[in-house]
């Protein structure tokens, strides 16, 4: 499956469909860029099964323009690469939508070089909150500037933008706090352009979930990460992710579901669908399964409608699934 055409691909699905069935039932997803190469497959694989009885949308608005959409009631599903914030719970709330928060995958937010580029071998932490940091824009400027081992080169940045959830988590395991970051950098909501930015300029380093790293390992170069009182750098991967030891940049992602979609048969039919093909489908677009036990909690949160946010409005850096999905929810 290559990421590059899926959207072109399901835009042009999309005006098939309204032409073949213009009375099929339909299930509407939108949101984060890291979560959609799983639910795109899911709903391929779903819309397969089904026979064109049942259609599946799924846009990329990003984990914040997903939730806007969500909150407003336009969407049945929200894909979400972190959980909802405290305003996006307000917004849902004044609105009157309730929702399950079920997570789908790990992910492993992956930091890129170009193949050219060799200096580094691995990036420390601190390396990359000297890069992020608020108080970097404008001042640190070339690549001996945060490690004087370096050479003196012009750094360029590139990231996603500010409504993507990866920009939130990174921003938090990183720097600290959410949304705290230089803001003189190339943003894209399209993960794509990103790979096609770093892979084009030698001095270039940037940012994304590891699925968009897997298709493009060929023009990529993954950094290890040495986190914080770590003394061996550790480079993302299924193995790596599933022993714990890639942190701080491992994380569970989500998908939001509508408590008035939910009793809608075909979008049951179809969440049902999701969480029991995940494990197969999870690893087919380059992410990593969640376990079999937290799959089948999933479902039976998603069975007896546990309402809510494991949460509370604000992300954790290092959660564990099992913990999340036996808390209680809050809306």
């Amino acid at each position: 499956m290559k990421l590059k055409y899926a959207v072109q691909a399901l835009a042009l699905a999309g005006v098939v469909v309204v032409a073949q069935s213009a009375h099929a039932q339909l299930v509407k997803i939108d949101g984060s860029s890291t979560v959609y190469p799983i639910s795109e497959a899911v709903a391929e694989e779903f819309q397969k099964a089904k026979k064109g009885a049942i259609k599946v949308t799924v846009g990329i608005s990003g984990t914040g323009g997903g939730f806007k959409k969500f909150c407003r009631g336009e969407t049945d599903v929200s894909d979400a690469s972190r959980p909802i914030s405290a305003r996006e719970m307000k917004a849902c709330g004044e609105a009157g939508i309730k929702y399950i928060e079920l997570p789908v995958a790990f992910d492993a937010l992956t930091v890129v070089i170009n193949p050219k580029n060799t200096w580094i071998k691995e990036l420390k932490v601190e390396e990359l909150k000297k890069m992020w940091e608020p108080g970097a824009q404008g001042k640190v400027t070339t690549w001996n500037q945060v490690n004087p081992a370096w050479p003196n080169a012009p750094l360029k940045l590139f990231g996603p933008g500010a409504d993507s959830g990866t920009f939130d988590y990174f921003t938090d395991a990183i720097n600290g706090k959410e949304k705290a970051s230089r803001g003189d950098f190339t943003a894209s909501e399209d993960d794509n352009v990103l790979v096609q930015g770093v892979s084009r300029d030698v001095n270039a380093l940037g940012y994304f979930g590891l699925a968009y790293y897997v298709e493009n390992k060929d023009k990529l170069m993954a950094a290890p990460i040495v986190n914080k009182g770590a003394s061996k750098a550790v480079a993302p991967s299924l193995e790596t992710v599933m022993d714990g030891s890639y942190q701080p940049l491992a994380r569970p992602i989500f998908i939001y579901v509508s408590d008035r979609s939910m009793n809608r048969p075909e979008v049951k039919e179809f969440i049902e669908y999701y969480l029991r093909h995940a494990p197969t489908l999870v690893k087919e677009v380059g992410y990593v399964p969640l376990s079999a036990q937290h799959y089948s909690q999933a479902l039976k949160n998603f069975s007896s409608k546990k309402l809510g946010t494991g949460f509370g409005g604000k992300n954790e850096v290092g959660v564990r699934v099992e913990e999340l999905l036996a808390r209680e929810g809050k809306l």
